[in-house]
């Protein structure tokens, strides 16, 4: 049997699933094995009736769904016109990467798996169910897995093992090569342009969207700086309900692209053009000529923590002894600890990294610097405003991100800070967009109440709803808001005092430090179960949780079923049983984030 050509297909929403897709494909290299690895949804998904041996590297998002670029391809594949034996030629493996805190654990995954068997698949060995919680991480499976996937492959293949591996220090080549222009052609802006064309705006196609304010929401004096940001969308065909969200793509810091050009000895100003090296696309984001500035400030994501993958291609350039050794070191399992220690504790970036390695920064050749550095991955905030309270205009509410760790410098959230650096008081700032469907689904019946919780800025999706069932003359509505101080992060508060005096809302609110003893929404919840039961009960409210996954969903549910079991009655399992039931039908939802 000839040797195969491995195709390493992943579906991937924050970038994790990307780069385990290519810490297998450079592993399949070092084999001499012919490999592609891409998105599925960048893949013909008819053409898997004549692939000979295919990797699928799946994460799982929200509630069990797959990510963003593996849509088209889930719902292909769950055609139910599909032939049982479609598949019947195919060897495949399946490996998923999850966080088993959530309740659909590696979901996408294990239906994946089973969906293949069904259209007749040969799955070469258990699909990996990688664990973020996992002490070691995701790791602790995955290197494994790795490892029995090749025994399985070199036990099909046996020509393979006749075949000498490159070693694990000799670099691959590239991915794209850079070819510099020369200094005395005409240099372009990169330059947002806003689109002519009535397309919707997506992840390929964002729409420009102007700042309006960018305001402080809490005191002055409050550790937490929060930001009330209104972007313009006028001409942009964007549509969006309560529950949605906005997705950005955050730029990079202009200090770091400084520092990041110094230690490559980039000129920023330098343009240049990429060709691939095989038969992969040059990334359609990045424009053709580009500068190195425009690369550097919004492509590559130099203020990440890197993962192992960036240490073991890194090494691949050390010369100097002792860097070599440790850069072996982190790249090596036996490593992790210590590499969680220097890297994942402290939240050290890549940028950071370069100037602890500064021999083998030196060492580095910029055809590889899109290898090494993954592409900034956009971010998303729930929507907090209605299109009917506020017509071509999207609200966010936003924490900027900063805290200490044991390194000098304060750790800094890249969108966060990025849109609180943004200042419309000192002329056009523009905001790359476009919007998605959330999780968060409201009843359209009129008469449905609504409850919701909503601490912090989890409120941002509630506001929403709130200014559309308004609008719609809609009054069974409550919330619970909760936060620190009544004076210094009690978000949209005279809002809420005029939905309450014109009859649209009942609103409960704990502020955790006003007082000796500390009060949560949680205890509010638990204060208000005869409310709460007549309206689940007997009225068929909704019940709606969003903000902070730490222990606030898991108390608040646990006070609901304390108020079902109070209130109404019932036993322990009963509230279990009745929670159960609203989660099925679609009467209890939450949306929670780490």
């Amino acid at each position: 049997m000839s040797n195969p050509a491995l195709l390493v297909l992943y579906g991937s929403q924050t970038g994790t699933a990307q780069d385990t897709a290519q810490r297998l494909a450079r592993q399949a290299q070092r084999r001499r094995l012919r490999v592609r690895v891409m998105p599925l949804d960048d893949y013909n998904v008819a053409n898997l009736i004549t692939e000979s041996l295919v990797v699928f590297v799946c994460s799982t998002t929200g509630q069990g769904d797959p990510p963003d670029n593996m849509k088209n391809f889930w719902r292909f594949l769950f055609k139910k016109s599909l032939p049982a034996g479609s598949l019947s030629q195919l060897d495949c493996a399946i490996l998923g990467l999850g966080d088993s805190s959530y309740p659909k654990f590696n979901f996408v995954a294990k239906k994946l798996h089973k969906r293949l068997l069904q259209l007749g698949a040969c799955v070469l060995l258990p699909v990996g169910l990688a664990d973020d919680q996992h002490d070691l991480g995701a790791d602790a499976v995955i290197d494994p897995w790795f490892a029995s996937f090749w025994g399985k492959v070199s036990t099909l293949y046996p020509t393979l093992s006749g075949m000498m591996p490159l070693r694990e220090d000799e670099p691959l080549p590239p991915t794209y090569t850079f070819h510099f222009l020369d200094d005395m052609q005409e240099k372009e802006e990169v330059q947002l342009r806003i689109p002519m064309d009535q397309t919707v705006p997506s992840q390929s196609h964002p729409f420009p969207a102007r700042m309006v304010f960018n305001r402080r929401v809490t005191e002055p004096s409050h550790f937490q700086d929060v930001r009330h940001i209104e972007l313009d969308v006028t001409g942009s065909n964007i549509e969006f309900a309560a529950g949605d969200v906005v997705m950005m793509r955050p730029c990079n810091a202009p200090e770091d692209v400084q520092q990041f050009c110094q230690l490559l000895k980039l000129d920023p100003e330098t343009r240049f053009t990429l060709s691939p090296t095989d038969n992969t696309a040059v990334p359609a984001r990045l424009p053709q000529p580009c500068t190195v500035r425009h690369l550097v400030e919004s492509y590559l994501d130099i203020a990440a923590v890197p993962r192992r993958s960036f240490f073991e291609l890194l090494s691949t350039f050390a010369t100097n002894e002792l860097e070599q050794e440790k850069l072996a070191e982190f790249s090596s399992a036996a490593g992790q600890d210590e590499l969680h220690n220097y890297c994942n504790r402290p939240r050290r970036t890549m940028l950071e990294v370069l100037a602890d390695f500064p021999h083998t920064t030196a060492e580095l050749k910029v055809d590889y610097l899109l290898d090494l550095f993954p592409e900034i991955q956009p971010r998303s905030f729930s929507i907090a405003s209605s299109l009917r309270a506020h017509p071509n205009r999207i609200q966010v509410l936003v924490a900027v991100v900063c805290y200490k760790t044991k390194l000098y410098k304060p750790r800094k959230g890249l969108c966060s800070s990025w849109l609180a650096s943004l200042d419309p008081a000192q002329g056009d700032v523009y905001v790359p967009l476009w919007v998605k469907k959330g999780s968060l689904k409201f009843p359209s019946d009129k008469e449905t109440p609504v409850i919701m919780v909503g601490p912090g800025t989890g409120v941002a999706p509630f506001r929403s709803v709130l200014q559309e069932r308004t609008a719609e003359g809609r009054t069974a509505n409550v919330l619970f808001f909760g936060c620190r101080s009544k004076s210094k992060d009690f978000y949209f508060r005279t809002e809420w005092e005029e939905m309450m005096e014109a009859g649209f809302l009942t609103l409960f609110t704990a502020f955790s430090r006003d007082q000796e003893a500390k009060v949560y929404v949680q205890h509010r919840v638990r204060d208000n179960g005869e409310l709460l039961w007549d309206l689940i009960a007997n009225k068929n409210a909704c019940f709606y949780i969003a903000g902070n996954a730490k222990q606030m969903p898991a108390s608040v549910c646990d006070a609901l079923k304390e108020a079902f079991q109070q209130a109404g009655g019932v036993s322990a399992e009963e509230a279990e049983q009745m929670l159960a039931t609203m989660e099925k039908t679609g009467r209890f939802q939450s949306e929670t984030w780490s």
